[in-house]
């Protein structure tokens, strides 16, 4: 299917580059740390049929603009109040919000702000465990590696922040065999999650202050994913009283790549139950 780049501005002069695919009631796509405008491509090639798709890359992330000095949250909620209120210019109507790993993060922020274009949310194992004081001294060790291009030692302060087990870690180096990224991705990547850091550290844990969040949530995890993030997910089900809580046998933090249909099937199925 088909898509489509466009370019939006948020609130403080900063370019976003929106990718657009699908048609009918519109669905804003928010990706992860690392990630990109491909990050839900495979998702949304499956809710592109009967959905209008907007997937941001976020500032921080080419092909969106990098702006100078440290990022927060509140210039992310800017941006995507931004992209929301485009899509929901453009369709008509409130907008369905996903959000994956920190762009889980992000789309609660932003519902907390500003719910007025969100008709629900719907997020992917939000690392809210990971934020505040603790993260600064792991900000300064990636900073520092960034700085003398250290991919190792970036990835583990990485490994740190999200605190994946060592057995992952080295399955995932296992795979990856003698094969070396895109110097220019990889360098994208590496400047985005500066930036994530940045704003983790400026952030809380504090889970009980989504509990104002009254837009019909849905909650979505996988079973095989390591602590934290499943005692993490249970407070927040019981945090946002109205939200559904689905938790994917044989699945981990990295569903959205490894079976996007199934997430793309749950989505549907919750947007579908909220409109009927």
């Amino acid at each position: 299917m088909s898509s489509h780049d466009q370019y939006l501005e948020s609130a403080d002069g900063t370019r976003l580059v929106v990718r657009r695919l699908g048609a009918g009631d519109p669905v804003v796509l928010v990706h992860g740390s690392g990630g990109g405008l491909h990050s839900w491509a495979a998702v949304a090639e499956h809710l592109a049929h009967d959905h209008e798709v907007w997937m941001p890359a976020r500032r921080g992330y080419g092909p969106s603009d990098v702006p100078p000095g440290t990022k927060s949250f509140k210039d992310e909620t800017a941006d995507l109040i931004t992209v929301i209120e485009a899509a929901r210019q453009s369709s008509g109507t409130p907008v369905h919000l996903v959000g994956a790993s920190y762009g889980a993060t992000l789309a609660l922020h932003t519902t907390s702000a500003d719910p007025r274009d969100v008709r629900s949310l719907a997020i992917f194992e939000p690392p809210l465990f990971a934020a505040g004081a603790e993260i600064t001294p792991l900000l300064d060790r990636y900073r520092s590696a960034f700085e003398r291009d250290d991919a190792e030692a970036m990835a583990a302060a990485l490994n740190d922040v999200t605190r994946v087990p060592a057995e992952i870690v080295a399955a995932f180096a296992a795979a990856a065999g003698d094969r070396r990224p895109d110097p220019v991705e990889a360098r994208r990547s590496a400047i985005g999650w500066l930036h994530d850091l940045e704003a983790l550290a400026e952030d809380s844990t504090d889970i009980a202050r989504w509990s104002a969040i009254s837009v019909p949530t849905l909650l979505l995890a996988g079973v095989d994913t390591w602590e934290p993030m499943p005692t993490t997910m249970r407070t927040l089900a019981t945090t946002i009283r109205a939200a559904r809580h689905v938790v994917w046998p044989g699945q981990s933090h990295f569903v959205t790549m490894t079976a996007p249909t199934l997430v793309a099937d749950a989505l549907r199925q919750f947007f579908a139950e909220i409109s009927a």
